[in-house]
């Protein structure tokens, strides 16, 4: 205080222009309800398809019309934007929406009978929105809080992905962006090709990471301490009460919508990192992660509805770091529309590859050894890629000693200043 003025730093009068907007998030486990309403009023077995209609069509045109928000907050409003609980507890009520959307939809189909275009739809929307619920677990299961980690946990029971979350955070974090990672999608590959290759992969490397931790501690990984084997009995309580109050003929319901919905979360796992690569140091250790290695879009609309999801970048380099907080890149490269629209694109190849492609090769400058890079398979025409890449003695995707090209440094460089450091990696156990 001097001459009466008080020279403190006041604290930032920074208000998210977005705070309104977030509970628009809940109406996605909402879907199911209203398919059940408009059912009931026009007795159409389109109702049950408007989940996936609203998910897939409305909202990349209203994404479209309302466009791109790459506005952050400022570093000093981000202490106090993450510890207000308002934005945490819009994450808690999406689980008890989405069981209550999943118990009607298992009355609907034991006692309603939709028809098969309808049952077909019924499987859609719960698996649009147990997908979906997957987004959310993520968010949660980040968090060094254990509640918020349990209720992870529940949304991810009835998809049956509870071995996701070890995965996730002990295995594709460290990986990302390199050809070991099952979840990092190459240049060239469907994805239909990849989703055997991450479901497969996935679930082997979470077995994997929770025995050898578990055997660190002299234990064995058959034990209820087992993160993935209490995930999955969750799973199991949980179609055993449905069960036991519908009947076994819910089960073809709960299995198909349980792929569904695993698949979306795989989708986007395609999308977030497509033909990205890490490259090795002179150490032989892969560079650390940085705004580069994940495809970002900045649609406003499909951002709320996934908890910012979009903003992928600065979310690997800040796992702990709360989704209202998370910020937008120079450096990061940009996807040409939202999530919701290039789901839809992924899963017809040679339209993704149309699109996708040639960003790759551009943001790597036209030199394709530098991207993560599908391998070639013998006796096919792709293979001059891979003689080539043999014949330089590369991997796909790396280049061994290499370092990134000026433009690259000075893209990445832009991109890190004037922000905070990034949070340490490491993750608690379940």
């Amino acid at each position: 205080m001097a001459d009466g003025i008080d020279a403190r730093p006041h604290p930032v009068r920074w208000r998210d222009p977005r705070r309104l907007f977030w509970p628009l998030a809940l109406l996605v486990p909402a879907l199911p309800f209203l398919s059940w309403w408009v059912w009931h009023a026009t007795g159409g077995w389109w109702a049950w398809w408007l989940a996936p209609v609203i998910v897939f069509g409305v909202i990349p045109v209203i994404d479209l019309l309302v466009g791109d928000d790459r506005r952050n907050p400022p570093e000093e409003a981000v202490p106090r934007l993450a510890a207000d609980g308002y934005y945490r507890w819009l994450t808690y009520l999406y689980l008890p929406a989405q069981y209550a959307g999943l118990v009607l939809g298992c009355a609907v189909w034991v006692h309603d009978e939709p028809g098969p275009l309808g049952a077909a739809g019924l499987v859609a929307t719960l698996g649009v929105v147990n997908g979906i619920a997957i987004n959310t677990a993520h968010e949660l299961g980040h968090k060094r809080e254990r509640a918020e980690r349990r209720l992870a946990r529940i949304a991810l029971a009835p998809t049956g992905y509870g071995h996701f979350q070890v995965e996730h955070n002990r295995g594709h974090h460290v990986r990302v962006a390199t050809p070991e990672d099952p979840a990092s999608s190459r240049l060239g590959e469907s994805f239909w090709a990849f989703w055997p290759r991450t479901v497969l992969g996935g679930l082997r490397s979470a077995w994997r990471l929770e025995s050898a931790r578990l055997r660190r501690r002299g234990g064995s990984p058959w034990t209820w301490r087992n993160d993935v084997l209490n995930a999955w009995a969750l799973t199991v309580l949980l179609v055993g009460v449905l069960v036991a109050a519908f009947g076994p003929a819910v089960l073809p319901l709960l299995a198909l919508q349980a792929v569904v919905g695993f698949s979306l979360l795989e989708v986007v796992n395609y999308v977030e990192h497509y033909g990205l690569a890490r490259r090795r140091t002179p150490a032989g250790r892969y560079e650390k992660v940085d705004p580069r290695h994940s495809w970002n879009s900045d649609r406003t609309v499909t951002n709320v509805f996934l908890f910012q999801l979009q903003r992928h970048s600065d979310h690997h380099a800040n796992p702990l770091r709360r989704y209202q907080t998370l910020r937008s890149f120079d450096a990061s490269p940009q996807l040409p529309a939202g999530y919701a629209t290039m789901v839809v694109a992924a899963l017809v190849p040679p339209l993704w590859r149309r699109v996708m492609d040639p960003r790759v090769l551009a943001h790597y400058g036209g030199d394709r050894s530098r991207a993560n890079v599908r391998p070639p398979r013998t006796g096919r025409s792709g293979d001059r890629d891979g003689r080539f890449r043999r014949r330089r003695g590369q991997e796909p995707g790396v280049q061994a000693g290499s370092r990134p090209n000026a433009a690259s440094s000075r893209s990445c460089s832009s991109a890190s200043a004037g922000t905070s450091t990034p949070e340490r990696t490491r993750f608690p156990s379940w």
